[in-house]
């Protein structure tokens, strides 16, 4: 892992950072590139200016590791509003949500209804999955259970995967019998040698190879589907020459992006004909969020100084 990327990932836990980056008007200028802004009416603004180009979208409201249950409901009924408003708009939104949003830090059980209530709306509304994140690593096993639980009841429920992490194949494997909705990410905290995989190109490798086992035909069989959440637009159309050659058929997978990243990747994905989701973030609590956007790709730092330039 490089050096920056260390120093970003370290400074996104740090509350004295967060303080002194949320008072400054160059760091917020710089995080309209990656968020529309913190309110949800920006959200929903943007995934309707993106609907015309064929670009559908996921909105997920930032912040995580809540301490107290009243906030978690708070966060519920919150997105319970968002999924009638998108249903209200006629757009072709999901939502993402992480379970310490909902509680799992203080009361699984409870975190466990709440999904529900997401997932039961979701679905009566427009029959679309709920995405819950993975966050760091010892939150994959109690949220890998939190995800089977409700695969058991529901059909609309898919869950984020690390390719950085050591035991994501053989997490992956364990699910593939349900016929999962799987998004595969690289992954974006900062974890130790013995967890996850220090070299970019470890991370690339596992990421391109666990993408081709869900669209794998005893995978597809179950009726997996996967979302490929890259920017890299080298390894996409590696899979994209893995998805033409094995005939993976269009609805076996979708591309997922972030907002205001590598913008012209998902221009041509979209003008391809290849199903495009963004992820559209927004809330005021981004500064964890924003710190490990950068450490994604550490050049990014250089827009937050011409930014400070341009005051």
């Amino acid at each position: 892992m490089g050096v920056m990327r260390k120093i970003l990932l370290a400074g996104s836990t740090s509350p004295w950072l967060r303080r002194q980056a949320t008072r400054r008007a160059f760091v917020r200028r710089s995080v309209s590139r990656f968020m529309p802004g913190e309110r949800i009416d920006d959200a929903l603004d943007a995934a309707a200016a993106l609907k015309p180009e064929g670009i559908n979208t996921i909105l997920t409201r930032l912040g995580e590791n809540l301490t107290r249950l009243e906030e978690a409901e708070e966060v519920t009924q919150h997105y319970l509003d968002v999924l009638d408003r998108v249903h209200a708009r006629g757009l072709d939104g999901q939502i993402s949500v992480k379970p310490t949003q909902l509680g799992l830090d203080l009361d699984a059980a409870v975190c466990e209804r709440n999904l529900d209530r997401i997932i039961e709306t979701a679905e009566r509304l427009a029959n679309v999955p709920v995405w819950i994140d993975m966050e760091s690593s010892p939150y994959v096993e109690p949220t890998l259970k939190l995800f089977r639980e409700a695969r058991e009841r529901h059909r609309g429920v898919g869950i984020a995967l690390q390719a950085y992490l050591y035991r994501t194949e053989k997490d992956l494997e364990s699910l593939l019998a349900l016929g999962p909705a799987v998004r595969i990410v690289k992954g974006a905290y900062l974890e130790p040698p013995e967890v996850a995989f220090p070299k970019k190109s470890d991370v690339d490798e596992n990421f391109y190879k666990l993408c081709c086992r869900v669209m794998s035909a005893d995978a597809q069989r179950t009726g997996a589907l996967l979302h490929i959440a890259t920017h890299d637009v080298a390894l996409a159309d590696r899979l994209r020459a893995f998805i033409r050659d094995h005939r993976v058929p269009a609805s076996a997978y979708e591309f997922a992006m972030l907002y205001g990243i590598q913008r012209g990747q998902q221009q041509r994905l979209a003008r391809d004909g290849q199903r495009l989701r963004v992820l559209i973030s927004y809330g005021e609590y981004w500064f964890p969020w924003y710190m490990r956007r950068l450490a994604e790709r550490p050049a990014n730092v250089m827009f937050v100084l011409k930014s400070m330039v341009a005051r």
